[in-house]
């Protein structure tokens, strides 16, 4: 099997594993949506977003380091991942979408498309 194939059966077995739904705030203005996911434990480089026709999909793997020669005794995380889907309206600009994690938190931004988004109309004088 050739690596395209191992990566798309890879994420298939990955989205059938148990995972925490991250708890999400979603606000919206005029011009958007903001989507605040709660995902400590993440790092950026374990965080995957993807968007696929009209889902968009969270996915992170929680990296919680243990001190060298040290073992833990007591261990609250039984599930290391988050996922979390959303559907997504056709008034969102899917190509637009912008992302940054910050202490443990995703910030992804959507905006609406130009259509979408309300505009004031100009009376021009006679």
């Amino acid at each position: 099997m050739n690596s395209a194939n191992d990566k798309a059966l890879q994420g298939v077995e990955t989205a059938r594993l148990p995972a925490i739904s991250p708890a999400v705030d979603v606000l919206e203005d005029s011009e958007g949506i903001t989507l605040l996911a709660d995902m400590p434990g993440v790092r950026r480089e374990q965080l995957q977003i993807d968007v696929e026709g009209d889902t968009l999909t969270l996915a992170g793997e929680i990296s919680l380091q243990t001190p060298e020669a040290m073992e833990a005794s007591h261990v609250e995380w039984q599930v290391p991942r988050y996922r979390r889907v959303f559907t997504l309206s056709h008034e969102l600009d899917r190509d637009a979408i912008s992302a940054r994690l910050e202490q443990g938190v995703l910030h992804l931004r959507i905006p609406k498309l130009a259509q979408a988004q309300p505009r004031r109309i100009v009376i021009e004088p006679v």
